[in-house]
């Protein structure tokens, strides 16, 4: 397998190791990568998908997830509390007991769904709201800090200066350690940043969806804040696992999603040919591919892949020892381009 050498590894690699990893189903710790100050494992663990949204989720199994992962030095793990409307928060904590002082622990308040699992489309950044969500945070995941806290949303009806404020006093009091922003534009960012510091902002960035590289992540490298990259796998469409729309189960979400329905999805299913060709070359899987190239945008950029199952998680923590080549990195932008994906991103409405 060309420039992928099978070693063993037994601790974290700092920062700028040019160590590869191993092959797929190897047990190992991963290197960890900086969100400005926060040190956290290369690749982390969305939560999203265990508790709907993707369709019936079985909580022990994704419990067991979380701590396979965190087994396998994956630090970061990141829940909502808009998720599950509550309930992924309660799954993270009860699966974190015990293993707390190893996970990043990394939540959001600020926004509300209509309906459990769905997109966060109820803004409210007032001061009063964001203490009462952190506080209730704090209760269902079960600890008396949260590393990483979001605002998950810039509210258009309260400056983000005095949403990023009432953050700063969740610092003051020990609540929270680091403040985030998630899906925020640059001038918000500046205006965030100027309150208190931004540790890390978390938008999409896929091979399949490329917007924060224009504007966003300049503006991220300039000022020294890191970036979590959310749905790194397209929703799953990048595993290359998914054949048709039929795949879906009822209650899935991505049954609507613009480049998941009709001949959208067959159009951009065509698409994962080199990707698919690239895994095939070199014995992993699509998935591992995807995942080693967003990896390659950066050292800033950590992936939060979602899984709902250990042997997924292993497969995607595999992917941190992978180095595809200049060439393989090039390839696979051009096929993803922007204007090659048909269908919109999902975006939240406000």
């Amino acid at each position: 397998m060309r420039g992928l050498v099978p070693r063993t590894w037994h601790r974290p690699l700092e920062r700028g190791s040019n160590a590869v990893g191993p092959p797929l189903g190897t047990v190992r710790c991963m290197e960890n990568r900086e969100l400005g100050s926060l040190v956290v494992s290369a690749l982390g663990l969305g939560c999203l998908g265990m508790t709907g949204g993707y369709g019936p989720a079985e909580a022990d199994r994704c419990a067991a997830a979380i701590r396979r992962a965190v087994d396998l030095g994956v630090s970061l793990v990141d829940t909502a509390d808009f998720y599950g409307g509550g309930a992924n928060e309660e799954l993270v904590g009860r699966a974190v007991r015990g293993i707390r002082d190893r996970v990043v622990l990394a939540t959001r308040g600020g926004a509300r769904s209509r309906v459990p699992g769905g997109p966060p489309v109820v803004l409210d950044g007032t001061p009063t709201y964001l203490h009462r969500a952190c506080d209730a945070s704090l209760r269902r995941l079960g600890v008396d800090h949260v590393d990483l806290y979001y605002l998950a949303r810039v509210d258009p009806d309260v400056p983000v200066a005095e949403s990023v404020g009432a953050l700063a006093e969740l610092v003051a009091a020990g609540k929270v350690r680091h403040i985030g922003l998630s899906e925020a534009a640059p001038a918000d960012v500046r205006g965030a940043h100027a309150v208190h510091p931004i540790t890390a902002v978390e938008s999409e960035y896929s091979l399949w969806e490329r917007g924060v590289r224009e504007e966003v992540l300049p503006a991220l490298r300039e000022l020294g804040i890191g970036f979590v990259a959310h749905t790194p796998l397209g929703k799953g469409f990048l595993s290359a696992a998914l054949r048709s729309p039929a795949d879906f189960a009822e209650g899935d979400h991505r049954r609507n999603h613009p480049r998941l329905r009709g001949e959208n999805f067959h159009h951009n299913r065509a698409l994962l040919a080199p990707l698919e060709a690239i895994a095939a070359r070199e014995g992993r899987s699509p998935s591992q591919i995807a995942l080693a190239w967003l990896l390659a945008q950066g050292e800033d950029v950590v992936p939060i892949p979602g899984s709902r199952r250990a042997e997924h998680v292993e497969e995607n923590a595999a992917a941190t020892g992978i180095r595809l080549s200049p060439a393989d990195v090039a390839q696979l932008a051009v096929a993803f381009a922007a204007e090659r994906v048909r269908g919109s991103r999902h975006r939240v409405s406000r």
